[in-house]
């Protein structure tokens, strides 16, 4: 049996299973909850698996209607980490169990704390994915088809009480329960209030055990009990597929229960699922920690965005199974792409990675990496983003389209005529990793060309390094092929008589030279960029 790549299997198994729901329009959902910070980790699982699944079925025949349900109407907790987004954390203790749509924005600038956190998500999806995923809240659900829902939990609730029970070990819900939660009028919460009675299917009393609160209000002003809304949510939208976090996963578990009452208390038949792992951050001193919304851990899609293609991003959530943990840095960017550049080669039959299996993962996964559309028919032309982040550095932004790409072509790293499509890339790329360099750098990648070489650097180089570096120059000057192969050839050469003490010591006295401090980028590479002229006058100016 031929390899597959994880997604293709899934896909195979989802198309059995869907075709017999005999449906014209398929739906596919996710689910989020905009507790806090919208972090890179929430596009895995609820958006770029389930996208990139239905552009898959779509090939086949399929017509599926994707959606993203943001739960507006759950409590805000008042954790410490949220509290912290206001100016005065003390004060905004008082939104605590309030709906997430009703707590204010911290910073003042959007109508809510939903819309404020969701300024650095929503936008970028279309920039992730191909676009085509309609965002839905449930507070507007209420309005419409989960107040239908409601109503018929009001008529089922014995039989849902009897379900939910099953889960609850000792802590069972009485016949008097009322599985609905009020937003009190009193004090705003939905976290401490209880229905105790039933009007006309429309309206609920309720008492606050809050404030003490007691009144009647509209079965749009609250919400669900969260298994129930859950399942409301799949019968309000018709979803036939929905992934979910591994917390929901566990046997007897949060999904189960919602499986059980979807098919034995309102007669539907559940999506089809996967759990997910959750994606986690390594931070600059290399701990790992994982994602979280509401303890604000992680970055955003816009930071990602703003250093790295999401290409980049999608390749490594695609060649990465679900239940397996993904970890990404915004410090690990140069890897990213030189991942993703190996797997463009194997893709375009330009590298063997001597191993089917491997071939086939990273093949696909870049394949399926384009947010809207495909490949291009020939191989774009790669340059490593270390490169493109030193060269940012020594040509003045309003140059990169010109001497930046005359650069490039000199070193070698550019054809005489390259793809559209590999120009772009670059282009994006250069402006992409100037933000990076001042960001996420280590202090060895972030430099500045001396403008000349400087007399008294010069004279504090030790004489037998400067006969080295002139011979160097020499080499550079004669040189057929500027590349950063040839070059680092001469470096070779020309270092060859040297220990590895004393090779360590010479390259402080280079990087003097050039850039007045002891460090920095590979000296190949920084040579090649910095240009033959340049280079050869710095080298040969230290006999002068």
């Amino acid at each position: 049996m031929a390899n597959k790549h994880w997604i293709d299997e899934l896909a195979d198994i989802l198309e059995e299973k869907l075709r017999s729901r005999s449906k014209d329009v398929l739906v596919f959902n996710g689910g989020l909850s905009v507790s806090g910070l919208q972090h890179v980790g929430r596009l895995r699982g609820e958006i770029i698996i389930p996208e990139t699944l239905r552009r898959i079925l779509s090939r086949r025949g399929f017509k599926i209607k994707q959606y993203l349900t943001l739960y507006t109407q759950d409590a805000w907790k008042g954790k410490e980490s949220q509290r912290r987004a206001f100016r005065d954390p003390g004060e905004a203790e008082k939104y605590t169990g309030w709906p997430l749509i009703r707590v204010p924005d911290p910073k003042g600038c959007h109508a809510n704390w939903v819309e404020h956190f969701w300024e650095d998500f929503g936008p970028y999806i279309k920039e992730f994915t191909d676009g085509n995923i309609e965002v839905v809240t449930t507070t507007d659900l209420y309005a419409g088809k989960l107040r239908e829902f409601t109503k018929k939990t009001f008529e089922l609730r014995d039989k849902v009480r009897e379900i939910i029970n099953k889960y609850r070990g000792r802590k069972k819900y009485p016949e008097t329960w009322i599985p609905f939660e009020p937003i009190c009028d009193g004090c705003g919460r939905i976290d401490s209030t209880e229905a105790t009675r039933v009007i006309n299917s429309e309206k609920v009393e309720y008492r606050c055990k809050k404030c003490g609160h007691s009144g009647e209000t509209s079965i749009v002003n609250g919400k669900l009990n969260w298994r129930i809304e859950w399942v409301g949510v799949w019968w309000a939208l018709g979803v036939d597929f929905e992934p979910y976090g591994k917390d929901h996963a566990t046997p007897g578990g949060s999904r189960d229960s919602c499986v059980d009452l979807a098919i034995n208390a309102y007669g539907i038949i559940p999506p089809e699922g996967i759990p997910y792992e959750w994606v986690a951050m390594r931070t600059r001193d290399k701990r790992i920690v994982d994602m979280s919304s509401s303890d604000f851990t992680g970055f955003t899609p816009r930071e990602w965005y703003d250093v790295a293609h999401p290409h980049i991003y999608r390749f490594l959530v695609l060649k990465t199974p679900p239940m397996k943990k993904l970890v990404v840095s915004l410090y690990e960017i140069p890897q990213y792409y030189s991942q993703y550049y190996q797997a463009e080669r194997i893709y375009y039959g330009v590298e063997d990675p001597g191993d089917e299996e491997k071939r086939v993962l990273l093949s696909r996964s870049y394949e399926l990496s384009y947010p809207d559309g495909e490949p291009p028919e020939k191989m774009p032309e790669q340059v490593p983003y270390t490169h493109l982040a030193v060269l940012v550095q020594l040509v003045p932004r309003e140059l990169w389209g010109t001497e930046g790409l005359r650069r490039l072509r000199n070193s070698g790293h550019l054809p005489e005529k390259p793809t559209e499509y590999g120009v772009k890339r670059i282009l994006e790329t250069m402006e992409r990793a100037s933000r990076w360099v001042e960001k996420y750098a280590p202090d060895y990648l972030k430099i500045k060309l001396l403008e000349e070489p400087d007399p008294r650097i010069i004279g504090e180089i030790p004489w037998e390094h400067r006969e080295i570096l002139y011979r160097m120059g020499e080499m550079l000057e004669e040189l057929e092929e500027w590349s950063e192969d040839s070059i680092k050839n001469v470096m070779i050469e020309a270092t060859k008589d040297l220990s590895p003490k004393e090779r360590r010591a010479l390259y402080h006295s280079f990087y003097k030279l050039f850039l007045g401090r002891p460090s920095g980028p590979r000296a190949a590479p920084l040579i090649a960029l910095i240009g033959r002229e340049t280079s050869v006058k710095f080298l040969k100016a230290v006999k002068k």
